[in-house]
C-alpha cells in the first residue's frame, strides 16, 4: 500500500470526526434532539474528541457538549458523571482563544442549573482555569470566564465565597473598564451575583472600588449594561448602612433619576429597586432620596409601570414613609396617595397589593392629617374588601387588616369612617367605634351630623359584651347625647326589629 493510500485513511478518519462532531453540535442546538442523542450514548463519544489532535474537532465537541448541558440538568449531570468537566479544566490551559471559549460555556452551562452542579464545576478546579482566563488578551474569553463565575456565584453565599477566595473580584472590576460593552455586561453581573448573598461578600466588592467604577456607567447608552450595573448597585446597597451611604457617596442622584424613564422596563425596576434599598436603611438616606426628588420621580415611574415592574416603587414609598411623620408627608405632597390607590385598584397579583396595603399602612399611621390623606381616597372600603376577601391569600389578607387597624387608630375624619359601621366585622369595627368615641364629646356639628346620617342609631343595634371596650365606646357617645335622644334610637332600632 503506497504512502498516499495510507494518509488517505486519516484523512477520512478525520473528515469523519469533523463531520460527526459538527451534525452532533448542530443537533444539539434543539431541544427536541436531545434525549434521542443522550440515548444514543453522545457524552461518551464527545468525550474523547475534547482532546482530538485537530483543534476545530475539539472545540466543536466541547459547543456541542454545553448546548447538551444547558438544556436542562439531567444532561449537565450527565457531563458531570462522565468525568469531562476534568479535562475541560485540564484543556482550559492549554489551548487557544476558540476552545477556551467553548469549554467556558460547557463549565458555566452546568453550573447553572443547580447548587450540586456548580459545586461539581469548582471542585474539579474550574475556578484557577476561570481566574487564568480572566487575564486573557482576548475580550471573548474574559467575558466567557465572567460569564462562567457569575453563574457558580449566584446560588448561594458558599460558592459565591469560594469565587472569592480564587481571587476573581479585581479581575471583574477590572473587566468593567474594559471598551467592550458585552464584557462589561457580564462582568457586572457577575459582581452583582456575589455581592447579594450577604453583608460581608458585599464589602468585598465595595473595597476593590467596584461603586466608583459601577457609578460611571449609570448614563450609559446600552440598556442591557445599565440593567447590570444598577443590579450590581442594589445588591450592594441592600446589605447595611455604610456601603448603602457609599453607594450615595458616589453621586449616582440625581443622575440616576432620569433612568426611570428609561425605554427599558429592567432598566426602570432595576434603578427603582436601588432606590428602595437605599432608603429602607435610615431616614437620613430616605431624606437625601427626598431632597434630590427621588419620591416624585417614584411616584411618575408607578403612573407608567404595570405588574411586577410597580412592586419596587410601591415598597419605596412604603419605606420612606416608615422612617418619620415629615417623610411620610413627602410622600403624600407628592401625590403618592392617590398613585397607590390606583396600583390597589387595578393590580392583579396579590403580592402586589400587599404591598400597596402595606405602603398605605405606612403612611396612614402617624397622625390624623396623615390618615386622612387616605381616607378621603376611599382606601378603607378597598382594604376591608381585601381582608374580608376569601379568594385573597393570606399574606394580603394580614397586610390589609394590619394596615386598616393602623390608619383607623389615627383617624378623626369621620365621613370616611361611617361607612365601615355597617360593613366591618367586630375585631375591626372596635376600632372605628373607638375613634367616634374620641371626635364626638368635642364636636358639636359632627354629633348633630352623627344622628342625621343615621349612625347613631346603627350604634344603638351593635350587641356589645357588658364590659367589653367596645361597649365602653358605645357608652362613651351615648354620653354625648342627651338621654331622650338615646332612648328614642333605641325605640326605632327595636321597632325595626319587630
Amino acid at each position: 500500500m503506497s504512502q498516499r493510500q495510507i494518509l488517505q485513511v486519516f484523512e477520512q478518519y478525520q473528515k469523519a470526526r469533523t463531520q460527526f462532531v459538527q451534525t452532533v453540535a448542530d443537533l444539539a442546538a434543539r431541544l427536541q434532539n436531545t434525549e434521542t442523542l443522550q440515548n444514543a450514548g453522545v457524552m461518551s463519544l464527545l468525550r474523547p474528541l475534547l482532546l482530538d489532535a485537530v483543534p476545530t474537532i475539539q472545540q466543536t465537541a466541547a459547543l456541542a457538549l454545553g448546548r447538551l448541558a444547558n438544556y436542562n440538568d439531567d444532561l449537565a449531570e450527565a457531563v458531570v458523571k462522565g468525568d469531562i468537566l476534568p479535562q475541560l479544566v485540564y484543556s482550559l490551559a492549554e489551548q487557544n482563544r476558540f476552545y477556551k471559549k467553548s469549554a467556558t460555556f460547557v463549565l458555566r452551562a452546568v453550573a447553572k442549573h443547580s447548587p450540586e452542579l456548580a459545586q461539581a464545576v469548582v471542585d474539579c478546579g474550574a475556578l484557577d482555569a476561570l481566574v487564568i482566563s480572566l487575564e486573557e488578551f482576548d475580550p471573548g474569553v474574559k467575558e466567557a470566564a465572567a460569564w462562567a463565575i457569575g453563574y457558580i456565584a449566584r446560588h448561594n453565599a458558599q460558592l459565591s465565597q469560594a469565587v472569592v477566595d480564587a481571587g476573581v473580584v479585581p479581575l471583574l472590576v477590572l473587566c468593567i473598564q474594559e471598551p467592550e460593552i458585552a464584557l462589561k455586561r457580564v462582568a457586572a453581573s457577575a459582581l452583582s451575583d456575589i455581592a447579594k448573598h450577604s453583608p460581608e461578600l458585599a464589602q468585598t466588592v465595595v473595597d476593590t472600588g467596584a461603586i466608583a467604577h459601577l457609578a460611571q456607567m449609570i448614563l450609559n447608552p446600552d440598556a442591557k449594561l445599565k440593567r447590570q450595573v444598577f443590579s450590581a448597585l442594589s445588591q450592594i446597597a441592600k446589605h447595611s448602612v455604610d456601603v448603602a451611604e457609599m453607594v450615595v457617596e458616589a453621586e449616582i442622584f440625581p443622575a440616576a433619576l432620569v433612568c426611570l424613564k428609561d425605554p427599558d422596563e429592567y432598566v426602570r425596576k432595576n434603578v427603582a429597586t436601588l432606590i428602595r434599598e437605599i432608603t429602607k436603611h435610615t431616614p437620613e438616606l430616605s431624606q437625601i432620596i427626598v431632597n434630590v426628588g427621588g419620591v416624585a420621580a417614584v411616584i411618575d415611574y408607578l403612573g407608567d409601570s404595570k405588574g411586577n415592574v410597580c412592586l419596587p416603587g410601591i415598597m419605596m414609598l412604603g419605606y420612606v414613609a416608615t422612617h418619620s411623620e415629615n417623610l411620610a408627608m413627602a410622600v403624600i405632597l407628592s401625590k403618592g396617595v392617590p398613585q397607590l390607590a390606583i396600583c390597589l385598584e387595578e393590580e392583579q397579583e396579590d403580592h402586589i397589593k400587599a404591598a400597596t396595603a402595606w405602603a398605605f399602612g405606612q403612611i396612614g399611621r402617624h397622625t390624623p392629617e396623615h390618615a386622612k390623606a387616605v381616607a378621603v381616597l376611599l382606601v378603607f372600603p378597598k382594604l376591608l374588601n381585601l381582608y374580608l376577601d376569601t379568594e385573597s391569600s393570606e399574606d394580603l389578607q394580614v397586610k390589609a387588616k394590619k394596615a386598616l387597624k393602623s390608619i383607623l387608630q389615627k383617624c378623626t375624619y369621620l365621613p370616611a369612617l361611617e361607612p365601615l359601621l355597617y360593613e366591618a366585622p367586630s375585631n375591626i369595627l372596635k376600632h372605628v367605634i373607638c375613634q367616634f368615641s374620641k371626635v364626638l364629646p368635642h364636636d358639636s356639628k359632627a354629633r348633630r351630623l352623627f344622628v342625621t346620617s343615621g349612625g347613631l342609631k346603627k350604634v344603638q343595634e351593635i350587641k356589645a359584651e357588658p364590659g367589653s371596650a367596645i361597649q365602653e365606646y358605645i357608652n362613651a357617645i351615648n354620653s354625648c347625647y342627651p338621654e331622650e335622644i338615646i332612648r328614642l334610637q333605641a325605640a326605632m332600632r327595636r321597632f325595626n326589629e319587630n
